[in-house]
C-alpha cells in the first residue's frame, strides 16, 4: 500500500501458492457490484483513527468493485459517490496479483488513517477462507474495530 498524494491509495495484494485451486469470477467490464464478498474478492476498510465512521471498498479480480460508507459498525450503509478505481489483475499458476489506484478524495484528509485489509478466498471445492491483518476472537468479521490494525499517516502535500 502506498499513498502517494493526499487523494490517491495505491494498493497491491498478491496470493501464492495453489492458484490453479481458486474459483475465480470470470474477467467482466470494471463496474460497481455489490456482494462481492461473496466470492473471491480482496478489501479495504478505512477510518480516521478513534473515528466511528468508516468506508469499506471491495475489489474482485472480475474488475467490479463497491465501495460503500457506514456510520457506524455495520449501521448506517451507503453507497460511496465516486470516480471507480482503477483494477488490474495478473495470474499465473502460482500467484494472483490484484492492483487498485483508488481516489480518495472523500476520505477525512490530513489524518491518521486506522486500515483494515482483508479478503475472501474461495476455492473450486466451495471452501472459504478469511483473511485479514488482525482478526477479533470468534467468526470472521472484517467490520469488527480489532480489524483496523493498520495506522497510515497522513500524505505529504508535495
Amino acid at each position: 500500500m502506498v499513498r502517494p498524494a493526499p487523494t490517491a491509495l495505491i494498493l497491491r495484494y498478491v496470493l501464492t501458492g495453489a492458484v490453479d485451486d481458486l474459483l475465480l469470477p470470470p474477467v467482466t467490464a470494471p463496474e460497481r457490484s455489490d456482494r462481492l464478498w461473496q466470492h473471491t474478492c480482496f478489501e479495504i476498510f478505512i477510518r480516521a483513527a478513534s473515528a466511528e465512521p468508516y468506508h469499506e471498498f471491495n475489489f474482485a479480480p472480475s474488475l467490479q468493485w463497491a465501495a460503500y460508507r457506514f456510520e457506524a459498525r455495520r449501521s448506517g450503509m451507503s453507497n460511496m459517490d465516486m470516480p471507480p478505481p482503477s483494477i488490474a489483475t495478473s495470474l499465473t499458476a502460482e500467484v494472483l496479483e490484484l492492483r487498485v489506484a483508488l481516489d480518495v478524495a472523500g476520505l477525512p484528509a490530513g489524518k491518521l488513517w486506522s486500515i483494515g485489509l482483508s479478503a475472501v478466498i474461495e476455492e473450486k471445492n466451495s471452501c472459504k477462507s478469511y483473511w485479514a491483518l488482525a482478526h477479533p476472537p470468534g467468526e470472521p468479521d472484517f467490520h469488527h474495530p480489532a480489524c483496523f490494525a493498520f495506522q497510515l499517516q497522513p500524505a505529504e502535500c508535495p
